[in-house]
């Protein structure tokens, strides 16, 4: 199989993406960086944060092979964001020199906003599982704004 690209982390972030892992004896809640960079390129997209790279790491985490994701069926998600960002299905098309490299890169940027969310939302935490699912649990049961009070301003104009 051709190399058909890799996906970047920043590497202001790497040191996250290693923690939310479990290799190497970690107890993170992710097996693979595929697997963290892909929950945060999600959380990034649902919350519309799209932050530029910066400085890449160059190892741990190294940048990712692309067949790491494919193997996992992530590419749906890299091709999902991707059709998202530009409204144009043609993204998806392997006729463009660059498409590839164009989904990459928006994957990468969602990614890395989602990573800052993280990090924002795991500061000085023990248990990184337990706030994620809190995370995920607040993502799905949305807050239900206050019954509001019965105003009578609203018919005095």
């Amino acid at each position: 199989m051709a190399e058909t690209g890799r996906i970047r982390v920043a590497k202001d972030k790497a040191e996250l993406v290693k923690a939310l892992t479990s290799a190497d004896g970690a107890t993170g809640p992710f097996q693979t960086f595929a697997d963290v960079v892909v929950f945060a390129a999600a959380l990034g997209a649902k919350q519309k944060k799209r932050v530029p790279l910066g400085e890449i790491s160059k190892r741990e985490p190294s940048p990712i092979p692309q067949e790491q994701f494919i193997v996992r069926g992530y590419d749906t998600v890299i091709n999902l964001i991707a059709i998202t960002e530009t409204k144009d299905i043609k993204i998806l098309s392997f006729q463009e020199d660059n498409n590839n490299e164009k989904r990459n890169y928006l994957f990468e940027e969602y990614a890395n906003g989602g990573l800052e969310i993280l990090q924002q939302e795991l500061h000085g935490a023990v248990d990184y599982s337990e706030r994620i699912v809190l995370i995920l649990s607040s993502e799905r049961f949305p807050k239900t704004p206050e019954k509001e009070e019965f105003d009578l301003r609203k018919f005095l104009s």
